[in-house]
């Protein structure tokens, strides 16, 4: 389906997000008017060690003003990076592991009635303790972030348990998937 944008402005400007609004003209003639927030990419990543377990993170969301339950994560916010070298990087930022192995589990839109975001999830296997990158310093809700290592059948029940974000949900349904088909062959 062709959708003319008719017009476009940008009502707001922020650190990490725009907000859009674009006045859109559908194939039957009809016009509307559809805001769209323009945000950075992401990425997510299921440390699973060799034991089964994975570490998580209890992370303050301030839309929520609670702390919720997730995978490490973080956004594409260097420019030209590619997605497997951004989750490394998360990786060694925000949990301090290091992983052999990153296999590319899904991309998905995260509300894309609402906005450009996509995210990256990565099963991250093989891992080594690490330092944060050269300059890292956590600040702000990062730096009060708690590490939770639970076995990853009960990190599932955790996120589907209690109020849970998109990325983490599907995160470890499929890295629970995948490593039973590796278990399986």
């Amino acid at each position: 389906m062709h959708v003319e944008v008719i017009d476009s402005a940008i009502l707001h400007d922020g650190f990490r997000s725009r907000v859009r609004s674009d006045q859109v003209r559908f194939p039957d003639g009809s016009q509307g008017a559809r805001e769209v927030i323009e945000h950075l990419d992401a990425v997510a990543i299921v440390p699973v060690h060799h034991d089964g377990t994975v570490t998580l993170l209890r992370h303050y969301r301030h839309p929520l003003t609670e702390e919720i339950l997730e995978i490490p994560a973080g956004v594409l916010d260097v420019t030209g990076e590619d997605p497997a070298d951004a989750a490394r990087r998360e990786l060694a930022e925000e949990v301090g592991l290091a992983a052999d192995e990153l296999t590319h589990l899904t991309t998905f839109a995260n509300s894309p009635g609402w906005t450009d975001e996509t995210t990256v999830v990565y099963l991250a296997t093989g891992l080594t303790a690490t330092a944060a990158p050269d300059g890292f310093v956590a600040e702000g809700e990062e730096a009060a972030m708690r590490e939770e290592r639970l076995p990853l059948g009960q990190a599932v029940e955790a996120v589907r348990g209690e109020r849970s974000d998109a990325k983490s949900l599907i995160g470890l349904l499929l890295a629970s998937e995948a490593l039973r088909g590796q278990q399986a062959e």
